[in-house]
């Protein structure tokens, strides 16, 4: 929790007048039994009626004072509570981005997404109920204490002994109740997740009529919270009337004390009430520190779960060494690569060697789990290798900035996703000029925190390590000359200027949340456009033309390789005939490189590339 205080450093001042009107609100507070006692003693004892109406006005002025300073402290711990939540989301949004895919796959996106929300607002409630209650409360309980002792010190003597028997009472169920709410908030992770599994996949759960297993599932883990969180609450629960045990059997001690201490004529009547008050003061002042403390003991939890987040560093540092002299050799070198994901048994690339030259097409094929995507991730370092180098350009990647690096480099996932907003907004992603990179990075970061629902957790799950890499760019903004027809090139080269064209606005036309107004081929497409229209060095199209017709693919990749002759094409594919006409042909198998050559010497050599090409084509080679 210290860590996070930091966020709080734009509003020093809210921080100190806040806890300064609730403490001004206190002592106006303290000085009201004494008046109660004159009107006792003074006015009722003496029949002094212009006392009684004197007093009862300062009791007023008391009161308008008291709650001028109260609504003024609350203004002022509402506004530093707010504004430290907002500098804290966007700091842990934005360390969130700088992630690597390595620790995007450690956190998961769940814990991601509660962090991002119910564990920052249990900080915020928890950092404004401090601002107004941290000091107060004490204040009252021990100033209540101090002006007993200036009315009997026998009688005060009392408090002294039930203040801190409460503080132990109050304190140890605090330092019980941590640990129990950290479980708490783990427990609302894995709800989260499954809430998260069975709303994203709703289709493929009613297609498989798998709805009963799956709320028997949710009901099982909702259920397991539920128990955690109603054991910890009933623990929690005692303090109030443990507390108000405590108290209430002072006030019948106090009470009867006072009693025998009016009849021997030490005490006045009023002095007695004025005590009682003072107890009953702290009672209500502990009620309030013992919610305060159940609030804070969940912020101090979720602090602790936050600061992990931030304490977690990336797995891909960036090495200054820009002015590094190139080395001679082909564009793309991969020198001996394995890599392994973290945690795994066994490594997913194995003694990877081979060489792209500037302009060539590469195909990558291969069964399923032989670790085509995980080798071009490589390239934009979404992770990093384990042994040997990969050089673009004759550089380490390594040693290019990662925004540098990125901005080479137009990637389309396997995974479709568009956002919210029009065509030109989505496309306007991919347009980040060289002299604007990092600008356009940090635009991006900024404007992405609007982001809702479903883009929030693809935003957390994959912008982390995708930023610069083909679908990063500006949001809005001012709209450049010739950009449309930037656009209207892409969407051509990608063969989605037709449907577009169809669609009202054009350019203008809204995307809905994930794209959910457009067919699987046509997010494609559209995707594929978002990665041309930056006219990279490099293009990597990971398995994004699998929605698409035969026809539809080959005029695809025709186009693209018309686009331009300097832009060093990965394909990576299933299918034979997406890669068949590549410079250079990839086939891995298991993680090794199976085979490297062009279709006709992979089909006279190659056993792997036998067995795919041949399940796709049987019959047409027996004709």
């Amino acid at each position: 929790m210290r860590r996070l205080l930091v966020y709080l450093k734009d509003y020093k001042k809210e921080s100190v007048l806040g806890p300064l009107f609730k403490l001004l609100e206190a002592s106006f507070e303290l000085f009201v039994p004494l008046v109660i006692a004159q009107i006792v003693d003074t006015g009722i004892g003496g029949t002094d009626y212009g006392h009684i109406w004197k007093m009862g006005g300062v009791l007023v002025l008391l009161a308008v004072i008291g709650l001028a300073c109260s609504v003024t402290a609350q203004y002022f711990a509402a506004k530093a509570a707010t504004g430290f939540a907002t500098n804290l989301r966007h700091a842990l949004f934005s360390h969130i981005q700088s992630l690597s895919y390595t620790e995007m796959d450690k956190l998961g996106t769940a814990a991601m997404i509660t962090r991002m929300t119910s564990d920052i607002n249990q900080v915020q409630s928890g950092v404004n109920l401090v601002l107004r209650l941290f000091l107060r409360s004490p204040f009252i309980v021990f100033g209540a204490m101090i002006m007993a002792f200036t009315i009997d010190v026998k009688a005060a003597l009392i408090f002294v002994v039930t203040i801190p028997l409460l503080s132990v009472v109050v304190f140890g169920i605090m330092l019980i109740s941590i640990p129990l709410y950290k479980k708490v908030q783990a427990g609302l992770d894995k709800v989260l997740g499954r809430t998260r599994e069975n709303l994203t996949g709703v289709r493929v759960i009613r297609a498989f009529n798998r709805e009963d297993e799956e709320l028997e599932a949710f009901t099982g883990e909702n259920r397991m919270l539920t128990k955690m969180q109603m054991f910890v609450g009933r623990f929690s629960a005692c303090m109030n009337p443990v507390t108000y045990i405590i108290v209430n059997g002072a006030t019948v001690v106090l009470i009867w004390t006072g009693a025998v201490r009016v009849d021997n004529g030490i005490l006045t009547q009023g002095q007695v009430i004025a005590l009682v008050n003072y107890m009953s003061q702290i009672l209500v002042e502990l009620v309030k520190l013992a919610n305060l403390i159940i609030t804070v003991t969940k912020a101090f939890a979720c602090a602790d779960r936050i600061s992990g987040v931030l304490e977690l560093k990336s797995s891909l540092p960036q090495e200054e060494t820009g002015n590094r002299e190139s080395e001679k050799g082909a564009y793309i070198q991969f020198r001996h690569v394995n890599f392994a994901y973290q945690d795994a048994g066994a490594e997913a690339l194995s003694d990877i060697d081979f060489t792209v030259e500037k302009g060539q097409t590469v195909g990558i094929i291969g069964g399923t789990g032989s670790g085509k995507t995980t080798l071009v991730h490589l390239l934009p370092r979404f992770y990093d290798v384990t042994k040997g180098e990969v050089l673009i350009g004759g550089r380490n990647v390594r040693d290019y900035p990662l925004e540098g690096l990125r901005a080479k480099i137009g990637i389309v996932m396997q995974k479709a996703v568009l956002f919210h907003g029009t065509v030109r907004e989505n496309l306007r992603w991919g347009i980040v000029d060289g002299t604007d990179t990092a600008d356009g990075i940090d635009r991006v970061k900024e404007q992405t925190g609007g982001l809702g629902g479903n883009e929030k957790s693809d935003a957390a799950g994959g912008l982390g390590g995708v930023k610069g890499a083909g679908i990063n760019g500006e949001l809005s903004g001012a709209q450049t000359p010739g950009e449309d027809e930037r656009m209207w090139e892409a969407l051509e080269i990608a063969q989605a200027k037709e449907f577009i064209e169809k669609k009202e606005g054009g350019l203008d036309f809204e995307i809905e949340q994930g794209g959910k107004n457009l067919s699987g081929g046509q997010r494609q497409r559209m995707t594929i456009a978002r990665a041309v229209v930056r006219k990279p060095e490099i293009l990597i199209l990971d398995d994004s033309a699998s929605a698409l017709d035969f026809a539809t693919d080959a005029a695809l990749r025709k186009a693209i390789r018309n686009a331009s002759d300097d832009m060093t094409v990965f394909i990576v594919s299933q299918r034979a005939a997406s890669i068949m006409y590549a410079d250079k042909i990839l086939v891995l198998d298991d993680g090794r490189i199976a085979g490297a050559g062009t279709h006709q010497e992979l089909l006279r050599s190659c056993e792997v590339y036998q067995e795919i090409y041949y399940s796709q084509f049987e019959r047409e080679e027996g004709a």
